[in-house]
């Protein structure tokens, strides 16, 4: 089993060498800053890509009322871009007045209280997971448009994306950002290209550009939609098209990521996403009413015209093909920048997940571990966890966009709206003592605009819970509520922890020595590795040394202390009894009897065990010893200590290059 560690052990070193790089200092955190030109494609990934599949989901939606639905569209559209507007400028204050990334945790946090805090962070931690997941998804289907067999497996493609997102994210937030650049961009110039050079055809040159699926008819599926069901239908659709902000509040979360001034860099970037974002978001959605596209949720069923074998296109797809027709390149080039921006989105997540866990586990809502960074001055378990959790949704849901989109910005409007009211509360706080006439402006101006922004926020909010509840937000509802019971859970153990030494520290004092060390050695034979367990404690100098054995075989037993009595050993052994022949019992029984005659002496039990080679060598020694030490660890001034004595076959294990002589470890000549 040790061989078996070992290379194992060696192996994934290099493994991890080879997929992270060389580790970083601590020193050299510096160097993994982001520059504004790095930070734009690393947080604004998500809500580039969301212009994919946004608009798209405004026309799905609309497409149940039929064609006559699709009036509605720009208007939705307008809406949206108002929103994010709103939400840009709200997160600038954001930015400015919370720099240390605390985002919306610690902006709810300080001005509504823990629990508020709280909520928003278990609503951000499950956005972050559905961002992957439905990222993923979406790329695998638009991927699958175009080749078949991805189309089939894009579960698995799926697992495999994120795998390899993780792998990249794990190297580093620069280098994960540097390697996301150049395809973010791509993305971002060929939709302006395709926008621009599709207008210019339309209202320049007056071609009349048709969408292939613009012949076709649309009928609803449910007859004339009319009343509060068109409102409702309206209603969801926004709430569909509103997936295009998720994203924005990942750098708020991601400020200390900036190089210096990090506050002025985030709310630039922030700026240039809500600009970008916008422009493509009302250019595609107007371009696709110019050119008469038609997505339908059954296209089979909605589609009159169409062929037997029609594959309805994405959205994107559509525009590329009938914007660049005569051009195939143009149609690949856009269709393949797409699918990689769709796979890019979830660097977002990876990157606002484990910050924002970072901060969690530092307030004890988390696992300490999720607040280290790891070789390459990432957080590390932090990604892995992200990661875990975003492929069981994948799988669970068999990667369809249809149903995970449905979980999706619940939670990231939680954060919005109680956010902008802990913004609205933060500037208040601040007015009652500011004095200086021109921060008071600027501070009125500011909260003005938190205002707008929960107002706004707050109005989306109750749109997606009423038409998205029942369809599956529900599920990402229970998943926070799951959560913050968790964090509660776990912050309550930590101040149990804190509070119990902190008692123990009042009633002790300072830490009380031990009046003595009762040290006892276990015996199972006399040889080499009982007597460098004798050697061993008695170098320790204890107070009391003795030696015990169980019997649990009486012959064996009377050997053992005849050879003990003729050798020339001068600590005594005892012989404890055990009638139903168990080794830990008795042993646990005679340990607890010492500490209870004498309350403030500490015994230490000291374990000869062997150090193997082989797995099939640890099954057949060390058994009863790791019983014994798990039972021995929970009794109160008991001490365990392990005296390994090395077998040859462990030589290969501790240093395979090493040319030790036989016998080298058990001596003490250690390298």
């Amino acid at each position: 089993m040790g061989l078996l560690l070992a290379l194992v052990s060696k192996l994934s070193t290099a493994a991890r060498r080879l997929v992270l790089g060389q580790p970083f200092r601590s020193d050299k955190l510096a160097h993994t800053l982001l520059p504004k030109r790095i930070a734009l494609p690393v947080f604004a990934s998500d809500a580039m890509s969301s212009v994919a599949y946004a608009p798209e989901e405004i026309f799905l939606v609309l497409s149940v009322a039929g064609l006559s639905a699709y009036a509605m569209a720009p208007w939705i559209g307008v809406m949206v871009a108002l929103v994010m507007l709103v939400v840009v400028a709200s997160y600038r204050q954001n930015v400015h007045a919370y720099p240390s990334g605390g985002g919306d945790y610690e902006v709810v946090t300080t001005n509504l209280g823990p629990t508020a805090g709280l909520t928003v962070a278990s609503a951000l931690l499950v956005d972050y997971v559905l961002t992957v997941a439905v990222s993923m998804a979406s790329a695998m289907s638009n991927i699958g448009s175009a080749v078949p067999f991805i189309a089939q497996h894009k579960v698995w493609f799926a697992v495999v994306a994120i795998v390899l997102l993780t792998a990249a994210n794990l190297r580093g937030i620069r280098e994960s950002g540097t390697a996301f650049a150049i395809p973010t961009y791509a993305f971002i110039v060929g939709m302006f290209i395709m926008l621009i050079w599709g207008f210019f055809q339309i209202y320049v040159l007056g071609d009349n550009l048709q969408a292939e699926s613009a012949k076709f008819s649309m009928h609803s599926e449910h007859g004339d939609v009319m009343g509060f069901a068109m409102v409702f239908l309206v209603a969801r659709a926004f709430s569909s098209g509103c997936a295009a902000l998720t994203g924005v509040e990942a750098i708020s979360n991601g400020v200390p990521a900036f190089r210096k001034p990090k506050s002025k860099n985030a709310a630039t970037t922030l700026l240039l996403l809500g600009t970008i974002a916008v422009a493509l978001l009302i250019g595609i959605i107007v371009l696709a009413t110019k050119i008469g596209v038609k997505i339908a949720e059954r296209p089979e069923e909605q589609l009159g015209g169409a062929p037997a074998n029609y594959h309805q296109k994405t959205l994107v797809a559509q525009l590329a093909e009938t914007v660049f027709a005569g051009f195939p390149l143009g149609l690949w080039l856009i269709a393949g920048a797409t699918a990689l921006i769709l796979v890019l989105a979830a660097n977002t997540a990876f990157n606002g997940f484990p910050v924002l866990g970072s901060i969690l586990a530092q307030d004890r809502y988390l696992p300490r571990q999720l607040h280290t960074r790891g070789d390459r001055l990432a957080f590390s378990n932090g990604i892995l966890f992200l990661a875990a959790a975003a492929i069981a949704f994948v799988v669970a849901f068999n990667a369809e966009v249809t149903a995970l989109i449905q979980l999706y910005i619940v939670g990231v409007f939680v954060s919005f709206t109680l956010s902008q009211i802990g913004m609205v509360r933060h500037w208040t706080r601040h007015l009652r003592t500011e004095t200086d006439p021109r921060m008071r402006r600027h501070m009125m101006r500011s909260r003005v605009i938190n205002t707008i922004g929960f107002i706004a926020t707050g109005a989306v909010l109750i749109v997606v819970l009423v038409t998205k509840f029942v369809a599956g937000a529900w599920i990402a509802i229970l998943a926070m509520s799951s959560l913050f019971v968790l964090m509660k859970a776990i912050r309550k153990h930590y101040d149990t922890v804190a509070r119990e030494l902190a008692e123990q520290e009042a009633e002790q004092g300072e830490v009380i020595l031990p009046s003595r060390n009762h040290a006892v050695v276990l015996v199972s034979k006399l040889h080499m590795p009982t007597l460098r367990a004798l050697s061993y404690a008695r170098a320790t100098r204890p107070d009391v040394l003795e030696a015990i054995t169980v019997n649990v075989d009486d012959s064996e037993t009377r050997q053992l202390v005849h050879k003990w009595a003729d050798s020339d050993i001068t600590v005594p052994l005892k012989v404890v009894a055990s009638p139903y022949r168990e080794v830990t019992r008795p042993v646990l029984d005679y340990v607890k009897r010492i500490s209870k005659e004498a309350p403030r002496t500490v015994v230490t039990v000291f374990i000869p065990e062997y150090v193997v080679g082989h797995w099939w060598e640890q099954v057949l020694h060390n058994q009863s010893a790791l019983r014994l030490k798990g039972r021995l660890l929970f009794m109160p001034n008991v001490m365990v200590t392990s005296v390994p004595w090395q077998l040859n076959s462990s030589e290969r294990v501790h240093d395979l290059e090493a040319q030790n002589a036989p016998g080298d470890v058990r001596r003490g000549f250690l390298e």
